[in-house]
């Protein structure tokens, strides 16, 4: 492709602050994994999102269904997928690990009630007891790869952002 379709930028903090907007004004993600037979499964969920050491990190507090952890043990590749009306544009690629750590847990809980970024989140109480309520599972979210389109850009014929960061336990080259 040519370089008018795609522009990578070196850090996070390069998207952070579009990434953020888009991802605290939509809220809701599409979130796509695979199963055993390579077919694609869509749900719509919501994550909330930090950086450390300006890599950014997911956080889902879901239901470990079983369709989303069979899924996620035959392969962790996940896609999150933003999109607004106002042609406003987030695309997650990452590898996906449930983690039971009980600091994880309670951070995640807070990072729903607090909005992480602002707007991203919601009152996990709705749904459960507390950080250490059993059926409160949470997976951490290693971005490999994000995409952020603003339709300012798309109309102007400014080429999406691409972040790319290192995918974890593979060394081979990734298309785009």
């Amino acid at each position: 492709m040519s370089n008018r379709t795609r522009a990578h930028v070196h850090t996070f903090a390069d998207l952070k602050p579009d990434f953020d907007a888009i991802v605290g004004a939509v809220n809701y993600a599409t979130m796509t994994t695979v199963d055993t037979s390579g077919r694609p499964r869509s749900r719509v969920l919501i994550p909330v999102w930090d950086t450390d050491a300006d890599i950014p990190v997911g956080w889902l507090g879901t239901y470990r269904t079983p369709v989303k952890a069979a899924h996620i043990a035959g392969n962790p590749h996940v896609t999150f997928s933003y999109w607004s009306p106002a042609q406003n544009t987030v695309a997650v690629d990452a590898v996906a690990e449930w983690t039971d750590d009980p600091g994880e847990r309670a951070q995640v809980w807070d990072m729903y009630r607090h909005g992480s970024p602002p707007g991203a989140g919601y009152d996990p109480g709705q749904f459960w007891q507390g950080a250490d309520d059993p059926a409160f599972q949470v997976l951490r979210v290693s971005p490999w790869r994000i995409q952020v389109l603003r339709r300012r850009d798309l109309v102007s014929g400014i080429p999406a952002r691409i972040w790319r960061g290192q995918l974890l336990g593979d060394d081979r080259s990734i298309s785009e």
